[in-house]
């Protein structure tokens, strides 16, 4: 289990390590409501699809218990629903979360209001819970997948700060660390908000893990020199072709990978595959501030009036995707009909 908590249930707070402030400063933001969560998952104090999802669960459970009667609890859940699913639109394990929260009403709505509001907290640690070891899941099964000696290339952050406690990428990464392999990393800082200087790099060091910040545009020249045998990364939702949306600048490594021969691996709980949307064409992709490509740390590093396109997110085609890794099974062949496997 990663020494890192990202993510506090207290049973009346939800306390969340402020991932804005790292890694100068560890502090915790407890949020008491709905609303602070969507304001928390919007302004990036929480980050990550599969942390996003548990979040978001536990946002319901909160909102649930400022109610004062039964008939208007889920009128108000379904109202801070909205809120949340509007926070960040990529992210499918979001909409995955809030969805199983919801669809307690028809099974619990009969209850007393003490118990329908203790069954959505339950609801919600259900999800916390299995995130982590879902996750673990996807470590294990991912770290096979590795030599005894292998350096790595991940980008933004898919670690514990990302989920509940364990991480994707870095999930496979911490897995095989912990089984002895020699593990070197090499961290793509992540424009515009460095989740990979900022985040991925302190979580490494946090754990002892063996690794190197590099600048995003250094990773094609480290393939041509062969120092790179692997390139790990999570996913922000995949859709039911194997098409992967994860943080911008994923698809040109995915191509890079491509080019030197390098296997490309995907690691990501079933819960962001969006088997509902066909392929990456049709994935909403966040477009976020021009101030955060325009700043850094809120130091004006571009002229002001410059404009500025800050697309958040981008698709990598299934066909680059050497292995996906799910907590179910390891698919070598990603596309629609490998996928729908994972139905079952």
């Amino acid at each position: 289990m990663s020494i890192i908590k990202p993510i506090i249930w207290t049973g009346s707070s939800l306390k969340l390590l402020d991932q804005t402030c790292l890694p100068a400063t560890e502090r915790y933001v407890e949020c008491y409501s709905g609303k602070e969560v969507v304001a928390a998952i919007k302004n990036l104090v929480v980050r990550g699809a599969p942390a996003i999802g548990v979040a978001a669960a536990f946002g319901l459970a909160l909102s649930a218990q400022k109610v004062a009667t039964k008939d208007e609890l889920w009128k108000h859940l379904h109202t801070v629903a909205r809120d949340l699913l509007r926070s960040r639109p990529t992210a499918v394990n979001l909409f995955w979360a809030v969805k199983r929260i919801t669809s307690l009403e028809k099974n619990i709505s009969h209850l007393d209001l003490a118990d329908q509001v203790e069954a959505i907290a339950k609801g919600a640690e259900k999800i916390y819970q299995e995130d982590i070891e879902n996750n673990k899941k996807i470590g294990e099964k991912g770290a096979k997948l590795l030599p005894d000696k292998a350096n790595i290339l991940t980008h933004c952050n898919a670690g514990a700060l990302a989920t509940a406690g364990f991480g994707t990428a870095l999930g496979v990464i911490r897995a095989a660390h912990q089984a002895g392999k020699k593990i070197h990393v090499f961290v793509d800082e992540t424009r515009p908000v460095l989740q990979g200087s900022r985040l991925t790099a302190w979580e490494l060091c946090q754990e002892g893990i063996d690794a190197t910040l590099i600048t995003d545009n250094c990773a094609g020249f480290l393939m041509k020199q062969k120092k790179i045998d692997f390139v790990i990364v999570g996913a922000d939702r995949i859709a039911a072709n194997g098409d992967v949306a994860n943080k911008i600048g994923t698809y040109s490594l995915a191509v890079l990978a491509k080019e030197h021969n390098i296997p490309f691996i995907v690691a990501a709980p079933l819960s962001t595959i969006d088997f509902e949307t066909n392929s990456g064409d049709n994935i909403v992709l966040e477009e976020r501030s021009e101030e955060e490509i325009k700043k850094i740390s809120g130091i004006q590093i571009a002229p002001e009036k410059i404009k500025a396109y800050n697309i958040s997110f981008d698709i990598t085609p299934a066909k680059y995707i050497t292995f996906l890794v799910t907590e179910k099974k390891v698919i070598s062949c990603v596309n629609e009909i490998s996928l729908s496997s994972l139905k079952n």
